[in-house]
């Protein structure tokens, strides 16, 4: 059990530092002190900082994976969509929101997020799993509700792909914002709102 709860600690550790420093910058020593415990110790529990950086990644994204509507969503299930039939705007607003409210208040995601940030541009797979989280799995997200809101007559007939790009862009903006200035939730998530509101007014059939 105390081998598992300090395995757990410098996971935990690992995840703060490599979201305020970044990876390459956090050293072995750095995580062993965060932890309270020797160098020699920590290598004990993983083999090298990489095995500690993959088994954090891991966690995260299985966290991500088991409460992101990004991740779960299946649009052409009738399962998934059976009380999406007849979305209102104010429905969308509320379902952006939350899903916001979610990934920046989880402390795992929040924190892995900010280390893919960090990351994205010295580590080759640390910036495919930022593009893929905070790219294709939100695009992909939003054409398959534009494609279900096109065949539910709320919408028109326009470019899915398109349509996504208009709708997540900005909400992507106001994350980052978030994570810089966190005060200001209260005010993104009202521009969510109304965002979301113009949209369904524009694209409305």
């Amino acid at each position: 059990m105390e081998k598992s709860n300090t395995r757990k600690e410098i996971l935990e550790a690992a995840l703060e530092l490599f979201a305020v420093n970044g990876y390459e910058a956090t050293s072995i020593s750095q995580l062993a002190d965060a932890v309270g415990i020797r160098k020699a110790s920590l290598y004990s529990h993983f083999a090298n900082k990489q095995d500690i950086l993959d088994t954090v990644v891991e966690t995260v994204l299985k966290g991500y994976a088991d409460h992101s509507i990004f991740v779960r969503a299946d649009w052409d299930n009738a399962a998934y969509t059976k009380d999406k039939t007849g979305m209102t705007a104010e429905n969308a607003a509320k379902l952006v929101q939350g899903q916001l409210r979610y990934i920046l208040h989880d402390p795992h995601i929040s924190k892995g997020r900010k280390m893919l940030m960090i990351e994205q541009f010295r580590n080759a797979e640390l910036a495919e799993l930022q593009t893929k989280q905070n790219y294709r799995d939100v695009l992909n997200y939003f054409m398959g509700m534009m494609r279900f809101l096109i065949r539910e007559a709320i919408l028109k007939d326009e470019d899915p792909e398109i349509m996504a790009a208009q709708f997540s862009s900005p909400i992507t903006v106001w994350i980052n914002l978030c994570d810089r200035e966190p005060e200001r939730e209260d005010e993104v998530m009202e521009l969510v709102r109304k965002h979301v509101m113009q949209f369904f007014t524009i694209y409305r059939k």
